[in-house]
């Protein structure tokens, strides 16, 4: 505990330094919300104006239905973007009352979470909802870039599933954001999607079974995480870890979208509902493709029947004169299984269009054309 927090007040202090001519050209998010309150250009949203969980869980779950993912304005990953304009973008999150922050060491090999300290820093964790992952161990490497991230980034990184990596890893976390805590961690892309593990992805699973996830279910009950889990692109590790060990909450991408959801909806929701977890889902439009650009799950090759399928959905959308991305965010937010939805944006406005799509509503009689249609699972929820 004594090294935790002399690891927090080092990162704070470090981040502090780091950010300081952003955050004195800035005011803090918490002021700056009063401001943009009385502005008459651009009216800042109450947290408690988007969806939040409420109740009791049996297991932790996050409170806040909306989050802002950190990988594609925040980690630079199709274009480099300045310090000034990842400030704007937190800080409009920030005043359109998102409160739940996600990122990762990967993103951007460590930029995302530096990124972030702009925001939460300044800040008490009761302020926000905080979640990273762990798996991939930092490196220092003068000039080291990845094809993944824009720049030059100067760490290298090497994956590592051990416990003592696991808690490494979220040290160097909370130093890279000078914050005391996290409330979620997610075992990233331990998953045969992930090219660099390829089909030993199953090997590093055993190793996170006798390592990480023994270490965070410890972290759990000593109090310093609130809950765990997976963070993938695919169905089998999250399946493997819910039959395997114990987590919370697993954040799921690009698996349940207006496009592809049969397979989680009849697979995976019912196993981990049976046991009181729930999930976060990433990539709800797909990577942006269905708010019209042209990349779907992380890459420009898009098959023929998913263009097909976002055709048609454009076209049912536009006799119900709803917006496609609307319609997206609404339907990944229907399931009782579902605890969150992560908004990826690149842009302050792409996270304008975001909360007021979840302002929006979507008639019924969109759904049920959907379900006619076949575009969707019949027993797929929908907003009531």
């Amino acid at each position: 505990m004594q090294r935790r927090a002399f690891l927090s007040t080092v990162g704070i202090g470090t981040a502090g330094l780091a950010m300081a001519p952003l955050l004195a050209s800035a005011q803090s998010p918490a002021t700056d919300t009063t401001s943009a309150q009385s502005s008459s250009s651009s009216a800042a949203t109450a947290p408690n104006a988007l969806p939040r969980n409420t109740g009791n869980a049996r297991r932790y779950r996050p409170e806040y239905r909306v989050g802002l993912g950190g990988a594609v304005g925040l980690g630079d990953s199709r274009r480099v973007w300045s310090e000034q304009h990842a400030l704007d973008l937190l800080k409009t999150a920030w005043d359109q009352g998102i409160r739940y922050y996600d990122t990762s060491p990967w993103y951007g090999l460590g930029l995302s979470e530096r990124r972030h300290a702009m925001l939460l820093s300044p800040l008490m964790p009761d302020d926000y909802l905080l979640s990273s992952k762990t798996g991939r161990i930092l490196k220092p490497e003068a000039g080291y870039s990845h094809d993944n991230w824009q720049g030059v980034n100067h760490f290298n990184y090497e994956y590592d599933y051990s416990a003592s990596a696991t808690r490494r890893s979220i040290e160097d976390s909370l130093q890279r954001m000078g914050v005391p805590s996290l409330d979620m961690v997610f075992i990233h892309d331990l998953s045969p999607d992930n090219k660099d593990l390829g089909e030993r992805w199953t090997e590093y699973m055993d190793q996170a079974v006798e390592g990480a996830m023994p270490e965070l279910i410890k972290m759990r009950e000593e109090g310093l995480i609130k809950g765990w889990g997976m963070g993938v692109n695919e169905l089998a590790p999250a399946r493997a870890a819910i039959e395997r060990s114990d987590p919370d909450v697993i954040l799921l991408a690009t698996q349940y979208s207006l496009l592809k959801h049969e397979d989680a909806l009849n697979d995976l929701f019912p196993l981990a509902s049976e046991q009181g977890q729930t999930f976060v889902l990433g990539a709800p439009l797909n990577s942006g493709y269905l708010a019209g650009n042209e990349y779907f799950n992380y890459s420009k090759d898009v098959p023929a029947e998913i263009r097909e399928k976002r055709e048609r959905y454009r076209q049912l959308a536009e006799q119900h004169e709803v917006d496609l991305r609307t319609a997206a965010l609404h339907f990944c937010n229907a399931p009782d299984v579902v605890s969150s939805v992560l908004h990826g944006a690149s842009r302050p406005e792409h996270i304008k269009e975001n909360v007021a799509s979840m302002s929006a509503t979507v008639p019924k009689e969109f759904w049920e054309a959907a379900k006619e249609q076949g575009l969707m699972a019949e027993n797929a929820p929908v907003p009531k």
